[in-house]
């Protein structure tokens, strides 16, 4: 079998990465971009950039300061019993050299785009997750810097004059009160209560949000000015283009003043806590993030501390999270001594997902040094385990699970199995075993939406009217796109390898393995008895489902082979990765439908109901590409040509939002990112195949 061929990123001047030395002494990776065209304004509103509290909150918005989704916003924290809000959704700056006024900050209106200050933008870049702004001024240089405090509800923006003749610098403030998922309704905003007390000012957005706390930090003085003014009509461009609501009016009080002279900083802190979440100096709020950065190498394996493999570290730290939305989690914690920790499977609209969760355990936070977080997500999921069922998702700001899903509680044995590779934590394994054998038992005698084994062969079935139970969940109107009731190939396989653990760590914990020896034993027979399919070459996607087998080429199959326990039979190996490479593989990813499928769809945009035709119907997904370099090295241990696989990939790091990698890509050339700006299983699944093919 021919190696797939590696494709790099492309050969661009705006695009390069290098590691330098940041104001605070450490050294983090930083990520420099800038459009060869400042013309090309369609390209520069595609890069974004996404900063994270670790409470599921965050701040994002495109390199050219221009909000083009409602969820772009420069403080969007979680609120109790609401999930993220967007709170401060837009700050106008305004800068004033001598006569001349300046505007830095851009946006879309109905009659066109105004991005006054992309003109004016000498620099952008990431140091660590920061992200930074350089302008040139008539003369004076300015820099922004955008962060929010790590654990807290709290974002400080924070400017310094770095050369040139004294500037004078006004900042309006546009606070707002939506919850970052919900559409504008493009209605005239109410006028915002103000209070001020001395410098400090409290805005009042709506009676159902927590107070806007804000103030300026800066030598120079730094007035409040009680100036109120409607936004004009705000346009969403990538929301237009989804076919969603994309018009938005905001309301700002008033602003904030301060000249500044060469050397000299001020910010502009905002929190939704205590008054005193502002007391701090904002330069030493950046230094004690870089140093919390650094902190991250530092604990990493020593090949993930340098280029692309430490920006992936730095990455994979924006999704674990402490999730602040649950009480309940945070009281089971307090009783029991133990953190609850919880994954972000996407930002900017997924909360934490159990398959995502699982999948992307190893990448996040065993590849990154942090056993211990990895110890807490296990046993936070397993707080959750409902009749043998791990959560699907948390509904944004829920805090019970929705449970139709049938195979995250199968990657539960994965995720561990990888925990227990890493720490030989065998005390994690004896607390989780009443859960373990609970799923086992469930599955075996069934439970919620027909998940059951079926006694006649030992394949493990799954399938209800109107639900999305496998990975491949699109739903849209009550249609669901790819039902694959039945027995779904990476269902068994996973099935397999849990049953095949389940008989392992029996062994070492003195139970008896047999049943799921058994168990085991006969889901391979049956397995490999039913599912290869001679007229492809390859394997089915599902048997025994509503209307009959279904041949369709997936990437599903691909996890026959890569997992711990492979149920597939060792002599097909090559022709399912053989096929797999000839229809599915991409640089970015897996396929997941053959180009020579009927209902193949090559690109995945349009309306809701289009995209989700598309969502797996041939739209292509980065973490599948780990599972295929995983069953790559079985047959080719070759790793520096599968290193050679993630070109595309570590491409992608300059893509989109700068410093992730998206959720998808199209499934033909030139793969254009989809979908969430930021997964964390694109990112865990490439910093672990990164790492393992070193």
């Amino acid at each position: 079998m021919d190696a797939p061929r590696a494709v790099h990123g492309p050969d661009d001047e705006r695009r390069r990465t290098d590691v330098s030395v940041g104001e605070s002494g450490s050294e983090l990776p930083d990520l420099r971009w800038m459009p060869r065209d400042a013309s090309d304004v369609p390209d520069v509103l595609r890069h974004e950039w996404l900063v994270t509290n670790a409470l599921g909150g965050y701040a994002s918005g495109t390199v050219a300061f221009c909000s083009t989704r409602r969820h772009h916003g420069l403080f969007v924290p979680v609120l109790g019993g609401k999930g993220r809000v967007v709170m401060l959704g837009r700050l106008e700056e305004e800068v004033r050299v001598g006569e001349s006024v300046h505007r830095l900050s851009g946006a879309e209106h109905p009659d066109g785009l105004d991005l006054p200050g992309l003109e004016l933008l000498q620099e952008f870049r990431l140091e660590g997750l920061l992200p930074t702004w350089e302008y040139a001024i008539a003369g004076a240089r300015l820099r922004r810097t955008l962060a929010l405090v790590h654990g807290e509800n709290t974002v400080f923006a924070v400017y310094r004059h770095l050369d040139g003749p004294p500037l004078r610098l006004r900042l309006r403030p546009y606070p707002t009160f939506r919850a970052h998922d919900t559409a504008p309704d493009g209605a005239t905003p109410p006028a915002v209560p103000v209070r001020l007390v001395d410098f400090r000012v409290e805005m009042e957005a709506s009676k159902e949000a927590p107070p806007l706390r804000m103030r300026m930090h800066g030598e120079c003085e730094r007035a409040f000015v009680g100036l109120p003014v409607r936004s004009r009509p705000l346009v969403y461009r990538v929301d237009r283009e989804r076919g969603d609501h994309h018009v938005e009016q905001l309301m700002s009080p008033g602003y904030f003043e301060c000249t500044l002279r060469p050397g000299e900083t001020v910010a502009l802190a905002a929190t939704v806590d205590a008054w005193n979440r502002l007391d701090r100096d904002p330069q030493e709020v950046i230094a004690l993030e870089h140093q919390r950065e650094q902190k991250l190498l530092d604990r990493a394996q020593e090949e993930a501390r340098l280029g692309a493999a430490a920006r992936l570290v730095l990455a994979a730290d924006q999704f674990i999270v402490a999730p602040a939305n649950r009480p309940a989690d945070e009281a089971w914690g307090r009783a029991t001594g133990q953190d609850a920790r919880s994954v972000i499977a996407g930002y900017p609209w997924f909360t934490d997902w159990g398959r995502d969760t699982m999948i992307s355990l190893e990448g996040l936070t065993l590849c990154t040094g942090r056993q211990r977080e990895a110890a807490a997500i296990l046993r936070t999921f397993r707080h959750y385990v409902k009749e043998g069922l791990v959560p699907n998702y948390f509904p944004e700001g829920q805090g019970s699970g929705v449970y139709h899903t049938a195979d995250a509680s199968l990657w539960f044995f994965h995720a561990l199995q990888r925990y227990l590779a890493h720490t030989a934590d065998a005390g994690l394994l004896r607390e989780l075993w009443p859960a373990l054998t609970d799923i086992v038992e469930h599955h075996l005698g069934g439970t919620l939406f027909d998940i059951h084994v079926d006694p006649a062969d030992g394949l493990l079935s799954q399938g209800a009217e109107g639900f999305q139970l496998t990975w491949m969940d699109a739903k849209v109107d009550g249609w669901v796109v790819t039902p694959r009731r039945g027995k779904a190939v990476e269902i068994n396989a996973l099935w397999f390898n849990a049953v095949s653990l389940m008989a392992e760590w029996a062994h070492e914990l003195g139970q008896d393995p047999a049943r799921y020896r058994s168990a085991a034993e006969r889901a391979r027979a049956s397995f490999n008895q039913r599912f290869w399919n001679p007229e492809t070459g390859c394997l089915l996607d599902v048997v025994d489902g509503p209307e009959g087998d279904d041949p369709k080429v997936r990437p599903n199959q691909i996890f026959t082979i890569s997992l711990t326990h492979p149920v597939l039979d060792r002599g097909r190996w090559e022709p399912v990765l053989r096929v797999v490479q000839e229809l599915l593989y991409t640089p970015v990813g897996l396929r997941t439908l053959s180009p020579r499928d009927p209902e193949f769809k090559p690109t995945y945009d349009g309306d809701l109901r289009a995209r989700d035709a598309a969502y797996h119907q041939g739209t292509v997904w980065p973490w599948l590409l780990g599972h295929f370099v995983d069953a790559w090295l079985k047959l080719h241990p070759d790793r520096a040509l599968a290193r050679s696989m993630l070109r595309g990939l570590e491409a992608s790091l300059h893509e989109a939002c700068l410093g992730q990698i998206s959720e998808i890509f199209d499934a033909t050339p030139p793969f254009v990112p989809r979908g969430c700006f930021a997964q964390a299983w694109s990112v865990a699944e490439t910093l672990r195949v990164w790492l393992a093919t070193r």
